[in-house]
């Protein structure tokens, strides 16, 4: 099979299917090297580029069999892997899904029937919702320290949010950017003891209690931060040439939630153990099902859903 990429519609001819997956994530491409092996014919789709959120991680350090390996790396063994066994469409919207007897999937490359549906996509990365934040997005504001942390080399960055990945982020761009800082909401160190120990033997500034209010610039590229210390309610403005934002993740569980598919009230898609959703024929595995947020968690639920889904096409 082959990774169907950008304007390449063409090449996709088979358009039936008996289970297609939606992210090309450790969860989604986890269901598809699952699903194969049991037999069911799928497909695999993401609106975005396949690998999912390990590409952005600077460093895995508790993926069984990696002792430490790049998130880009580790993605890429999954892509590569999964791609012995299904076809992956990457940068290919979902638009709409329509039930009747099966499933028809309207998307970017043209219509797709599938007889279940793997919901695999996962989580995108929270947005502050201050002043500045939508101005100086790609001019100084960055999600993805491994994206863009080396375009700040020598310089000083702020990261805002203290959360392992707020600190992986920062660990991660010590030793290329000139000075980086943390600012936590809470009063107190959010991320792993491991984290807190690389941090204060790297002298990263981790400062809490702090509500970052505003990011200002010249229009062109951002150049400070306003903040408020929470405790005095002192009101600071700090010079930053980038920041980076980790405040947590939210799900991307609208297409489920359009399809019927039960959320929970912070809009994670409700499954049970066995990765079913509430809608027959239609499943979730990883983040967007509200599991833990790991990457070994997100295969697992991957291959759960998938064994599901074949057990109700197949076994019953």
């Amino acid at each position: 099979m082959e990774l169907i990429i950008g304007g390449e519609a063409e090449k996709i001819e088979k358009r039936d299917f008996d289970v297609v997956i939606i992210g090309a994530g450790a969860a989604g491409l986890s269901a598809a090297i699952y699903a194969s092996r049991s037999g069911l014919s799928n497909l695999v789709i993401d609106s975005s580029v396949a690998g999912g959120l390990t590409q952005e991680a600077p460093l895995v350090e508790n993926y069984l069999g990696f002792t430490a390996i790049v998130g880009t790396e580790l993605s890429r063994e999954f892509i590569e892997h999964a791609k012995n066994y299904t076809k992956i469409i990457d940068n290919c919207k979902v638009q709409s899904i329509k039930k009747n007897d099966d499933f028809t999937l309207n998307t970017e490359k043209g219509e797709f029937r599938a007889k279940s549906i793997i919901f695999a996509t996962g989580t995108k990365h929270k947005h502050l919702g201050i002043k500045g934040e939508e101005e100086y997005f790609g001019k100084g504001l960055s999600y993805c320290s491994t994206c863009d942390g080396y375009l700040f080399k020598g310089k000083k960055v702020l990261v805002i949010g203290g959360g392992n990945s707020g600190a992986i982020a920062a660990i991660s761009m010590k030793n290329i950017v000139g000075e980086i800082k943390i600012f936590e909401f809470m009063p107190k160190y959010m991320c792993e003891d491991a984290y807190v120990r690389q941090i204060k033997s790297m002298g990263i500034t981790y400062k809490m209690n702090v509500q970052v209010t505003e990011l200002m610039g010249d229009g062109k590229s951002l150049k400070y931060v306003k903040y408020k210390e929470r405790d005095t309610g002192k009101e600071i403005t700090e010079e930053f040439d980038g920041v980076f934002v980790y405040v947590g993740l939210t799900p991307q569980s609208e297409l489920a939630k359009q399809l019927g598919v039960e959320l929970t009230e912070r809009g994670f898609i409700k499954i049970d153990r066995n990765g079913r959703t509430n809608v027959p024929r239609v499943y979730a595995a990883g983040d967007v099902a509200g599991s833990f947020a790991q990457i070994i968690v997100a295969a697992a639920d991957g291959a759960i859903a998938a064994d599901s889904c074949y057990k109700d096409l197949v076994m019953k």
